[in-house]
């Protein structure tokens, strides 16, 4: 009997409106096997929009995160696919991205400037003003990456082409691993 299949998960890492899930959805239909898409956003929503203090809300999202990890390694797991569209902020998410997901993990950089980041944001008008901002000296300070895209000179789909020519193609040693041991007690 074969071992069972461990899913794949492609981790799309950015700030707030740097273009994440434009990407997702232009790359989904273009790979090969069924993926999920499973942005932390979609589960934030799903919680009560109540006013809460900033250390309230603060509390609430580790405690989402804690939660959205778990989720995407079980899924993964479990031999799902997944795509994932985060705002790695805060050093322990990654350091527990690492610790459970499976090792097939495609590491994704989705950068855009500052200034365009806050232009995307005006325009959005769906998230508070400032939210870009403050994510963007966080979310990659930490971490290497397999593949990086820049969305401010490539289209979504010119984004999603690149990350699929590496999932196709995949590097002998990926960021994951190489964080793995990066972190890995001395």
């Amino acid at each position: 009997m074969e071992p069972p299949r461990i899913g794949q998960i492609i981790l799309l890492n950015g700030t707030s409106s740097a273009g994440k899930s434009s990407i997702a959805r232009e790359l989904l239909p273009l790979l090969d096997r069924p993926y999920y898409f499973m942005p932390v956003d979609a589960l934030n929503s799903m919680r009560h929009q109540r006013p809460m203090t900033p250390e309230e809300l603060e509390e609430t999202l580790q405690r989402l995160a804690g939660g959205y990890h778990r989720a995407a390694a079980g899924m993964a797991w479990a031999g799902n696919d997944v795509v994932l569209d985060h705002v790695l902020r805060r050093p322990e998410w990654l350091r527990e991205c690492v610790e459970l997901f499976p090792a097939d993990v495609v590491f994704v950089k989705v950068y855009c400037p500052l200034p365009e980041l806050q232009r995307r944001e005006a325009a959005r008008g769906d998230r508070p003003i400032g939210k870009a901002e403050s994510h963007y000296p966080l979310v990659h300070r930490h971490a290497e990456y397999d593949v990086e895209v820049d969305t401010s000179k490539l289209s979504p789909r010119e984004c999603a082409d690149r990350i699929l020519s590496f999932v196709d193609s995949p590097a002998p040693v990926r960021a994951f691993a190489r964080l793995a041991r990066a972190l890995a007690p001395a």
